[in-house]
């Protein structure tokens, strides 16, 4: 299982990017410890380093980090204002995070570079094997210094799906050089995109230059659905990623819409058609490494992705059930139990995510998924990853989502019809990792629980429902690397 590896040789193993703070630390680090990829996810890492520290930051994880930091004025500013000894009442409210815009002084930018740095450089600490970070390209307005955190750090990968990530290549160039970046931010209303810049030097004054040279630049993955998606990005050297992640319907989080006009099945889910299945042999003429995701769990699999000519595969549901996850233990638990007792159904929602994605969501009482706890949530929208930046008519830049308040999307000149059925994905995926807003009168955050439509691995892993490891997983899939003559 730890063979050693050249530079040049990928992974035949990536670890999904999952949710927020699911594919936390701890589990990139237990898989990329066998020699495989383990990956963080890069959402909402600054709420998840606040929440943290205000939780009294057990085992001082953080704060070691933060001690690493580059800059250690600015980490001494975030311990001092966020770490609570012991943790906060289990009545209190956690801090607000600042917000994100399209202000190239937004205070949050700092923020979000430090919590970056901490994830990656934890989950890289005491070993040498690979570590990568998985960002959705739906957030434009975070990801460059977000992945300037990173390669801060020293990651080694980064993932970009939920949109097209032509952009990441060059910005990661750049940002390996310390150098100013210009993002493209897509505004509704406008007829071309908002150009946003960032300068690394705005985040590094008063950084020790000892901590901040030598910077590498990550491969770059690009995650899609189809081949058509991955020649476009291939044929310009500007976007042309290091590779690819071909994902299937299947996968959990968020998925590509059908080709073709939208249709639904009789339980209202996206049906999907022989345009949507991939075509794996136009993937090897690339000429670059890519991995299969979605449903692709197990060591027959593996042959298969490998003899169509991929290079491994991507799997998330099955680390994010296992013991290093950052999930819930009591909703990985129920997970677990629900599934090998045939009752769980995970289906994929056209209408919950605010993004216009389909979401896969878990059916579990007491969660968002119960349509009596969803009716009963109080519409909020305070920590606005998924916002979508649009022109005001006095010319200003304002920020919207569906989630919100229908009345102050509608007023933001949103369609009332786009917040049907949509779920506070921010607060759900925070709340799933025990890490869920306080609010008045005792109310605590509902959790949302996003997990992928195959989940046959149990039975294998886990057949009588108890604990299994990270390493576990890849030693069982190990037989497949085997067979393959790897």
């Amino acid at each position: 299982m730890n063979e050693p590896r050249t530079a040049a040789e990928p992974p035949w193993l990536i670890q999904g990017g999952m949710g927020v703070g699911v594919s936390g630390r701890r589990l990139a680090r237990a898989v990329a410890r066998t020699g495989q990829l383990g990956v963080v996810s890069g959402t909402a890492l600054d709420t998840l380093l606040i929440r943290v520290l205000q939780s009294g930051d057990p085992g001082g994880h953080l704060r070691r980090a933060l001690a690493a930091f580059p800059v250690p004025s600015l980490a001494a500013e975030l311990r001092e204002r966020y770490f609570v000894e012991g943790g906060i009442g289990p009545g209190e409210r956690f801090a607000a995070t600042p917000m994100t815009t399209a202000d190239e002084a937004c205070p949050a930018r700092a923020l979000t570079v430090a919590a970056n740095f901490c994830e990656v450089w934890l989950a890289k600490e005491g070993h040498g094997g690979p570590v990568g970070i998985n960002y959705l390209e739906k957030l434009q307005l975070a990801t460059v210094p977000a992945l300037f955190g990173a390669i801060l750090a020293g990651v080694d990968y980064v993932l970009v799906g939920a949109g097209i990530p032509a952009q990441i290549p060059g910005i990661a160039d750049g940002l390996a050089r310390s150098q100013p970046v210009t993002v493209r931010v897509d505004v509704a209303g406008d007829d071309q995109p908002h150009e946003l810049r960032f300068d690394p030097s705005s985040v590094l004054r008063g950084a020790d230059p000892g901590r901040v040279g030598g910077l590498r630049r990550p491969r770059v993955l690009a995650i899609v659905s189809l081949p058509a998606l991955a020649s476009y990005l291939n044929r310009d050297e500007e976007t042309r990623p290091d590779g690819f992640v071909v994902e299937g319907h299947r996968a959990g989080g968020h998925s590509a819409p059908p080709r073709g006009p939208l249709g639904l099945d009789g339980s209202g889910e996206p049906v999907y058609g022989p345009r949507d299945v991939p075509d794996f042999a136009k993937m090897a003429r690339l000429g670059l490494p890519f991995w299969i995701a979605g449903g692709q769990c197990g060591p027959r699999q593996l042959r298969e992705a490998r003899a169509a000519g991929a290079a491994g595969v991507q799997l998330g549901s099955v680390f994010a059930l296992c013991e290093e996850s950052g999930m819930d233990t009591g909703l990985r638990r129920r997970l677990i139990e629900r599934e090998l007792a045939g009752g769980l159904r995970v289906r994929n929602d056209p209408a919950a995510s605010p993004t216009g994605f389909p979401f896969k969501v878990a059916d579990l009482p007491g969660t968002l998924s119960d349509p009596g706890v969803g009716a009963a949530r109080a519409r909020v929208c305070d920590l606005g990853y998924l916002r979508t930046p649009y022109r005001t008519p006095q010319g200003a830049i304002g920020y919207r989502c569906p989630a919100e308040p229908q009345a102050a999307y509608v007023r933001k000149g949103g369609d009332a019809e786009r917040t049907e059925g949509r779920h506070c994905l921010c607060n759900g995926l925070l709340a799933a990792v025990g890490l869920g807003q306080r609010r008045p009168r005792g109310v605590v955050e509902p959790p949302v629980v996003t997990i992928g439509q195959d989940l046959g691995f149990l039975r294998h892993l886990a057949p009588e429902g108890g604990p299994y490891s990270a390493a576990e997983v890849v030693r069982w899939l190990h037989a497949g690397v085997t067979a393959s003559h790897v």
